[in-house]
Order: structure tokens, then C-alpha cells, then sequence
């Protein structure tokens, strides 16, 4: 398979920063990677644009961005989530007989790190690894909405509203509507936002900082389920939350 010359750049001028040489200099990084100082200028201005990498304003040194931080903690977060959850989700897909995942926030968007499937109600559109957008998912809901209205509001600072069914909420006034039935109730719901037919529900989970931590959801057919059947899958999904929010470290 053909290496892309551009990407093994970037990445091989990430791996020159460590704990000795935390500040580099374009020349440092031009001799280090044989590499004229202009294409090293070039690859270095991706990164800065992307905040892989950042650049001291007096000392002109360049040293590794937060977004590796947030990359970083984003997957050592979803790998401990992940194994501690897992019970709970066979657990609920067993007991509801329903579909049920566990998905995380990766910026302006939420990631499945876990799903258990149901036979009886198979979701098409969720996988693991895939993105799934804020604004028209029952996880999406939840990850955000119990979040300070000012980490809300950089979120959704320039994010697009798509529409997805004719049920999606497209509008950042609707969306912060949305948001305060969200915290009344406790838990999200996405009423066919997302997928036609398809309805969830989904509650936030907390880790030991009381931080939320990820999402888990119970997801269904519009025309299989009963307002009473979802009633009870949120006391399920709650009393589930409520559990795994302690394994994790919440109020212990």
C-alpha cells in the first residue's frame, strides 16, 4: 500500500517533540527531518491550523497542540468506559429486548464506542467508530445538555444545524429549547430526528470528576414501541446511568 509522502511528514515531525525536546525550532525540525526549511514552514502551518502543534510568539519555537491532549484523552477515556460498561449494555439489550449504545463527544460531534444489537430491532446507521450529530440524536442530547451553557455554547459555536428527517430540530434557539425539556426531564429523546421510523432514548454518564463522560441509549421502531414501553425503558436506562456512573467513580 503507497505511504502518502505529506502525512509521514507530518506525523514523523509530531514524533520529534518529547519530554527532552519539548520546543523545536523550524531549523531544528528541518535538520532533524532532512527537509528544506520552506516544505517544514509548510507542514508546520497544517498542523498549527489544525492545533497539532502551536507556536511561542516570542521564542518563535514550535511545541505539540492541545488537540492531541483531546485526542489522546478521548481514547483512553472510551477504552476504560468501554470495558466497564460493557455488562451493563448486554444487560439492557437483554432486558428491553432493544438495541442499546454507549457513544462519547469528540468535539462537535458524539463516536459509538459500543453497541449490542437486538434481533428484534435492528439500527442500520449506528456502528462503532461512526460519528453521530448533537443535535438530532438522543446521545447527542445527552452528552451536551448537562454540560455549563458556556462549554455549550463554544460547541455549538458555527455548527451546522442539518436537517436529517423532517422532525430535526435546525435552529441554535430550537436546539437550546431542546436543551432546557432535556434537563428538566433528565434524559433525551430523539423522536425520529435522526432516522425515520427509529426513536431513542439516552442519559448521560458521569465519571468521578461528576464530568459527563458518555452517553447510553436505548434506540427502537417508532411503530413497535408504546409511549408506556419508553417510559419504562427510561426508568431502565436511568437505574443503568445511575449504576455505571458510580463504577465509574461518580459520587463514591
Amino acid at each position: 500500500m503507497p505511504i502518502i509522502q505529506s502525512v509521514d511528514r507530518a506525523l514523523s515531525i509530531l514524533d520529534l517533540f518529547d519530554e527532552s525536546e519539548s520546543e523545536l525550532k523550524i531549523t531544528d525540525i528541518s535538520e532533524k527531518m532532512m527537509l528544506h526549511k520552506s516544505t517544514v514552514h509548510s507542514l508546520l502551518k497544517t498542523l498549527e491550523k489544525h492545533q497539532y502543534v502551536e507556536q511561542d510568539e516570542q521564542s518563535g519555537k514550535y511545541r505539540l497542540g492541545m488537540k492531541l491532549f483531546e485526542r489522546g484523552h478521548s481514547v483512553i477515556r472510551s477504552r476504560d468506559i468501554r470495558g466497564v460498561a460493557k455488562d451493563f449494555l448486554y444487560t439492557l439489550s437483554k432486558d428491553t429486548g432493544q438495541t442499546v449504545h454507549l457513544v462519547i463527544q469528540d468535539g462537535k460531534e458524539g463516536v459509538y464506542i459500543d453497541k449490542v444489537e437486538s434481533a428484534s430491532a435492528t439500527v442500520l446507521y449506528s456502528r462503532i467508530g461512526r460519528r453521530i450529530p448533537l443535535h438530532c440524536s438522543g446521545v447527542g442530547k445527552a452528552l451536551i445538555a448537562f454540560q455549563s451553557d458556556q462549554a455549550i455554547s463554544f460547541v455549538l459555536d458555527d455548527y451546522e444545524f442539518v436537517r436529517r428527517t423532517e422532525h430535526t430540530i435546525t435552529t441554535r434557539e430550537g436546539f437550546w429549547e431542546e436543551i432546557k425539556r432535556v434537563r428538566e426531564k433528565g434524559y433525551a429523546e430523539d423522536l425520529e430526528e435522526n432516522e425515520p421510523g427509529v426513536r431513542c432514548v439516552a442519559i448521560p454518564v458521569r465519571d468521578h470528576t461528576g464530568n459527563i463522560a458518555a452517553a447510553l441509549s436505548i434506540s427502537t421502531f417508532t411503530m413497535r414501541t408504546t409511549d408506556d414501553d419508553m417510559r419504562h425503558y427510561v426508568n431502565q436506562l436511568k437505574e443503568a446511568g445511575k449504576q455505571l456512573s458510580q463504577k465509574l467513580g461518580y459520587g463514591v
